[in-house]
């Protein structure tokens, strides 16, 4: 500090003596010490500090001008009789706290014992009154200037306690929106916190806590409706799949999976629509109604020119329409010699020659008059007209009787002893027993040209037992069935067994516990001819040890194992013309069989794959099939086996290897 600086803040005019107001600037300097002391808050002690401070600055400066010119002598530090060392620290209220302050406290300010240069008594009273009003007006200022800084701060401090508090609480609010996902009342108490404290962290860790909840939400929102979509949409539930896929849509317009997902329910609503009128038209043809099916089949070709299974339904019904034609002919051909056998006597190959003609135009009333008129010259049994029970009529009959069983569901267990005709009202005409008595049928051993049809089989309830019956049980014996329906046994639907022999023709095998049809043992035969076996817990028709099978036309579908499955060791199969579709392992498995021929079958969207071939079937010819679709390979065949002996089978579009060879089967 210079020392005009100095004389300026000690009231000193510039060429004023100094040394008469000495002891009034160490009591000015006490006071201001004072007023450092008692502040009442830290901004003030350091308003009073700082001025204490420059006066301390001020005094030094005029000291030292005054030792140079050895107008007053220079003290030692010890002459305060305070040792540096030994110096208290600072603290509030104390006027010692830089190095400065320390020099100028430890000066002691004595008398000048020097005799002062002659100035004029009048002058020397101006310049003592200047000094001391400039004093004065430091100490004013001072405290002026303190009490209104105190005034200032003790205002700003109470309006930064509110303004704390507010963001306190809006703070807590924002929680409390957020914990509760308000979020437009959470932003604006974070909002309002910004435009208080510009900048504070809280309104950015607010605003991320807001982002993180948003997301969270909406995650756990799109994510509830999309799985409700989903398992809706998998159960085939379309409205309620699409209705909980809008839900999202509504809220979150840019879903682009949930988009995607009502485009697949779209195009299943169709597709389903579509296979209504595929089974319809399927329908209309096993009906016999071509022309419908024929219309129906033209009027999805129509919809979509390049359908290439409308167009080969439309094959079907017409291929189905003119066979129709070539039956209706065959047909009456046989009524025609059927008509010359007719001596009034019972004829048994004549009456062979109706049913068959019954079974090639069923809807023609001229062959069945005639086959009733003919089988009626045998002994006909009618239930409940003759007898009140089915099984008395079975006692009192004999081969080539014909029992006729009335609508109603008539309990068993029936023994059929005798080759007779057992004939029932197709759906009318229900047979049933305990599942843990037995099969509802038994055709004992020996018994030779038993026939069944128009017949509903099945057991009152399910037995999951080791043991289980058969619906229909063919043991060692010659027994038919045409028309009849298998329902829900507790075991097979037929099984034939110990030599038996059956023919089964146009038959429906549905949810029976183990295969719709089992043929065992050597000697046994089976020839199955149009029927269909569905959903079955095993597989639709199997064979094993030594049996026998002769199969075309048969439809397997949606069997929990596989369509047919034959292991006949050194017995023929002849497999013709089947439909095996969606079971779920093959659609057919060849494990051995010593001749025969598999060919014309067609094997899709079956679950483990097409067709299976052993190397123990090396003798049977695999030929011209279709295998296509399946979510497995499409054929595969076992080490040992020449893939070129199946190229002409026909490979597409299976979902693993088109041909798989080499393999190695587990025995």
């Amino acid at each position: 500090m210079t020392l005009t600086e100095a004389r300026k803040i000690l009231g000193l005019g510039q060429d004023e003596d100094p040394r008469p107001h000495l002891e009034e600037f160490k009591a000015v300097r006490e006071k201001i010490a004072d007023m450092v002391r008692t502040a009442p808050n830290e901004a003030l002690e350091k308003k009073y500090q700082e001025g204490l401070v420059e006066f301390d600055k001020a005094l030094a400066a005029v000291r030292e001008y005054l030792e140079a010119l050895g107008l007053v002598p220079k003290i030692p530090d010890q002459a305060s009789g305070t040792r540096e060392s030994d110096e208290p620290s600072p603290k509030r209220g104390s006027a010692v706290f830089t190095p400065e302050n320390r020099v100028v406290s430890q000066v002691g300010l004595p008398v000048i014992s020097q005799e002062l240069p002659a100035i004029p008594k009048e002058e020397e009273d101006i310049s003592s009154g200047k000094a001391f009003r400039m004093v004065c007006w430091i100490l004013l200022l001072l405290t002026v200037v303190g009490f209104g800084g105190w005034s200032f701060l003790k205002v700003q401090n109470d309006r930064e306690m509110a303004r704390q508090a507010r963001i306190a609480l809006l703070e807590r609010q924002g929680a409390i929106f957020i914990e509760n996902r308000r979020w437009p009342e959470a932003k604006k108490a974070f909002d309002e916190i910004e435009e208080i404290d510009l900048g504070s962290e809280l309104v950015s860790i607010g605003h991320r806590s807001i982002e993180a909840g948003m997301i969270e939400e909406q995650n756990q929102f799109i994510g509830y409706w999309k799985g409700e979509a989903i398992a809706a949409f998998e159960a085939s539930r379309w409205d309620d799949a699409e209705q909980a896929a809008r839900r999202v849509l509504e809220k979150y317009p840019d879903e682009v999976e949930i988009t995607a997902l009502l485009d697949r329910i779209a195009a299943s609503k169709v597709e389903e629509e579509r296979q209504a009128v595929f089974d319809l038209v399927r329908e209309q043809i096993e009906d016999r109604k071509f022309d419908e099916a024929i219309a129906g089949a033209t009027d999805l070709l129509t919809a979509v020119p390049e359908d290439s299974q409308a167009k080969q339904l439309l094959a079907e019904a017409r291929k189905a329409q003119a066979k129709a034609l070539v039956d209706l002919e065959r047909a009456r051909e046989l009524l025609a010699k059927a008509k010359k056998r007719d001596t009034w006597v019972f004829d048994e190959e004549a009456i062979e020659w109706l049913r068959e003609a019954m079974l090639l135009a069923p809807g023609e009333k001229e062959i069945s008059a005639r086959y009733e008129k003919m089988a009626a010259y045998t002994r006909t049994i009618r239930v409940p007209d003759d007898f009140a029970t089915v099984q008395e009529a079975l006692d009192a009959a004999r081969d080539r009787d014909r029992l006729v069983i009335g609508e109603g569901i008539w309990e068993g267990p029936y023994v059929i002893k005798a080759g007779v005709e057992i004939e029932g009202v197709t759906g009318k005409t229900i047979t049933e027993c305990q599942a843990a008595t037995g099969s509802v049928f038994t055709v004992v051993e020996g018994v030779r040209g038993a026939r069944l049809s128009g017949l509903t089989i099945r057991h009152k309830e399910f037995d999951a037992g080791e043991n289980r019956y058969a619906l229909a049980l063919v043991r060692g014996a010659g027994a038919d069935f045409s028309d009849c329906s298998f329902e829900r046994g507790s075991g097979h639907g037929l099984a034939i067994i110990d030599g038996g022999h059956s023919k089964v023709m146009r038959c429906r095998f549905n949810e029976n516990g183990w295969n719709g049809i089992a043929v065992v043992g050597a000697g046994s035969l089976l020839e199955a001819v149009e029927n269909q076996l569905v959903e079955n817990y095993q597989n639709g028709i199997e064979s094993w040890n030594g049996a026998a099978v002769i199969l075309s036309g048969n439809k397997c579908t949606g069997n929990s194992r596989n369509g047919i499955h034959l292991d006949n060791d050194q017995a023929s199969a002849t497999v013709l013309d089947n439909s095996l579709t969606a079971n779920r392992e093959y659609g057919m498995v060849l494990s051995s069989a010593g001749s025969g021929q598999v060919s014309g079958n067609k094997l899709e969207k079956n679950i483990l794959g097409g067709m299976v071939v052993k190397r123990k079937s090396a003798e049977v010819l695999v030929k011209e099939n279709v295998i296509t679709s399946n979510q497995g390979p499409g054929l595969v065949i076992e080490k040992g086996l020449d893939s070129d002996s199946f190229s002409t089978n026909r490979l597409s579009g299976n979902a693993g290897d088109e041909l798989m060879s080499g393999l190695e089967f587990s025995q």
